[in-house]
């Protein structure tokens, strides 16, 4: 009986032992952001002609904060710049707006939707507001470390009225960079 007793135990400490490690190993490896993470990311945006006679390039720098583990809401800076034939000026301009982003699924790939609201100034461009819809993916490369792409249909208006009027004059705008939470 003694045998058969310390066999028991033994059985019982393996198992809870191997149940212990296998949770604090899924722990480990979670994917992904927790509530209450921030989140930083820099994406990167350009377009040239077939001769490189005109050229433009932007950047746009993310940070973010995780009310659950699908809500992100944040602050994006946008900085772009344009050269174009023909013309002794180059053009700068810059936006900064909010935004907030809810993503699905719990996986490495994770799409998202969301929506910003802010203002868009500089060359060539009259400073006004600016809103937008968006939708891209994020894939995570390791658990807080992912890339992402992303598309915003965005519109310029001064007041509600002019926001009506210039939703159908929008533009689309597409970024490819990366980001961590931390």
């Amino acid at each position: 009986m003694t045998i058969s007793a310390n066999a028991s135990l033994t059985v019982a400490v393996g198992t809870s032992l191997l149940l212990a490690s296998s949770a604090m190993a899924q722990e480990m490896t979670t994917i992904g952001p927790r509530t209450g993470d921030r989140e930083f990311s820099l994406s990167g945006t350009g377009s040239s002609d077939k001769d490189f006679d005109n050229s433009s390039f932007g950047l746009s720098v993310d940070y973010g904060w995780y009310l659950s583990t699908q809500t992100l809401v944040g602050i994006r800076q946008s900085v772009n710049y344009a050269d174009v034939e023909g013309d002794n000026d180059d053009f700068w301009n810059g936006s900064t707006r909010g935004f907030a982003d809810y993503h699905f699924g719990q996986h490495a790939a994770r799409p998202f939707v969301g929506a910003s609201l802010g203002g868009i100034y500089g060359d060539g461009v009259n400073d006004t507001g600016i809103a937008g819809l968006e939708t891209g993916l994020k894939y995570y490369m390791l658990p807080t470390t992912f890339i992402q792409a992303r598309a915003e249909y965005q519109f310029l208006f001064d007041s509600g009225n002019s926001a009506e009027e210039n939703y159908d004059d929008g533009a689309w705008a597409y970024t490819f960079g990366m980001g961590i939470n931390f």
